[in-house]
């Protein structure tokens, strides 16, 4: 049983260093977001330049890839929580640390072979899911060069796990931005073929991205295997030494994080594709208002990354009132945030959306009110979207990840879609009934997993 706290739950100075704490570790989770979400968009700004085609080709191929990748990545995030008990229940705890991480690895493995399998066939599954055929053809070429990334990658998102959970983040961020030029540059070399390297085209950008990604690896393991705070884990000690109980663990607690966040990104994936049925004008005003809300969501994500350490934390100690507070901060910081995005999306729209589209130009007139009213849909979800990733993740600090999933499951694909869908296609909201969808997903989810994370606090 969890024991109360020494302090009170309200009392103020705990609150204060509750606060200070989150906002320490969470900073730089949250800037290395953008900053790999930036790898993301230098792709995608080197394949415009190939044109329309090879934009097209790139996004089909990417949006399979990511797919994989974001259930890799759930699955990985299990080792978080695992490691912050461990350090909860014993501070200076090195054998199931490291055991806990040298399992992550072997999970990296199990995951990256069906991968490859998958993505080296990425043709013939665009194919089937009805692309056209030459889009499909540059994709699966695409895709062969970019699927070698995803082992690096998941070896960056492990190591950067263990170093946030020990509450020195900063090192992911600074591994990070150090990626970004060197995919640029490296990118721009093989689509073009300058220095004497072959001009690849657009799969000259996938072997760029898993350059980037190698050396965003190498350079983690070289931080975790040699900095003095880490490297008396030794991490890599011992490593074919199997712990099944503790591989299967990581899978029990992860499985249900990667099925949750492939949910989530199922129900934005489908919406796009149904915009597209609706019109070009409406495809086009629902990127532009989902690259904004993305590029918002990006903060509420890393706070509750640095929720699910503190909840983690404070669990393993055993702290009933540290638990509540890591919480209550975490969604305090990520209202407040979203107060401040809603507010900037429905009061200077057309300056943020100008920032994708030249709001001049007479041919994007069609484009720019429907935009807005996307927006003002998204400021509306701003409070649901900041609260259900903190909620998730502040569940996932006390292990608690079935129970996220069938949530996600109900209230994305059970009831947000078919409400999405429903209201663009049989009333006359068309694009604004899909994001009311998205909308009211989002929202009925994070009252969900509010109550869920009421009852595990009362449990506790």
């Amino acid at each position: 049983m969890i024991t109360a706290a020494t302090h009170s739950l309200a009392e103020p100075s705990a609150w204060g260093k509750e606060l200070k704490a989150m906002l320490a570790l969470s900073w730089p989770i949250v800037l290395t977001n953008l900053a790999q979400n930036a790898l993301t968009t230098i792709d995608v700004m080197l394949t415009g330049r190939l044109g329309a085609h090879a934009l097209a080709a790139g996004a089909l191929g990417t949006n399979l890839y990511f797919a994989l990748l974001i259930f890799g990545i759930g699955v990985l995030t299990a080792t978080s929580p695992m490691i912050a008990n461990t350090l909860g229940r014993k501070k200076h705890a090195v054998r199931d640390v490291r055991r806990t991480f040298r399992q992550g690895m072997w999970v990296i493995v199990a995951l990256s072979i069906p991968v490859w399998i998958i993505l080296w066939h990425a043709e013939q599954i665009l194919v089937l899911l009805w692309q056209k055929p030459d889009l499909a053809h540059d994709a699966g070429a695409y895709v062969r060069a970019l699927q070698w990334s995803y082992f690096p990658s998941m070896i960056y998102v492990l190591a950067r796990s263990f170093v946030a959970t020990l509450e020195r983040p900063a090192w992911a961020l600074v591994v990070s931005l150090l990626a970004l030029p060197i995919n640029l540059v490296v990118g721009w070399c093989l689509m073009f073929g300058t220095f004497g390297l072959p001009a690849l085209g657009l799969v000259g950008v996938g072997y760029a991205t898993c350059v980037a990604s190698v050396f965003m690896a190498v350079a983690m393991l070289v931080v975790v295997l040699t900095h003095q705070k880490f490297r008396r884990y030794h991490l890599l000690g011992r490593f074919w030494r199997a712990d099944w109980p503790r591989f299967f663990a990581i899978w029990r607690l992860g499985l249900p994080i990667g099925m949750a966040m492939v949910f989530e990104v199922a129900i934005f994936n489908i919406s796009a594709f149904s915009m597209g049925k609706l019109g070009t004008e409406e495809l086009a005003a629902h990127v532009i208002a989902l690259q904004i809300a993305s590029s918002c969501f990006m903060v509420p994500v890393g706070l509750g990354q640095a929720a699910t350490i503190r909840v983690g934390l404070a669990n393993g100690a055993g702290d009933r009132a540290g638990v509540a507070r890591a919480g209550s901060a975490a969604l305090v910081l990520a209202l407040g945030f979203a107060a401040l995005t809603a507010l900037m999306m429905v009061s200077v729209p057309e300056l943020l959306i100008s920032c994708f589209i030249d709001i001049t130009k007479p041919e994007n007139a069609k484009v720019i009110p429907l935009a807005i009213s996307f927006l003002v849909c998204a400021a509306i979800f701003q409070f649901g979207d900041g609260t259900q990733v903190v909620g998730a993740s502040l569940l996932r600090g006390v292990r608690d990840t079935k129970v996220p999933m069938l949530i996600a499951a109900v209230g994305y694909c059970g009831l947000g879609l078919p409400l999405g869908l429903g209201l663009a296609f049989l009333t006359p909201l068309r694009g604004v009934g899909i994001w009311t969808g998205l909308a009211t997903a989002l929202s009925l989810v994070a009252v969900a997993m509010l109550w869920r994370w009421t009852k595990r606090l009362q449990r506790l």
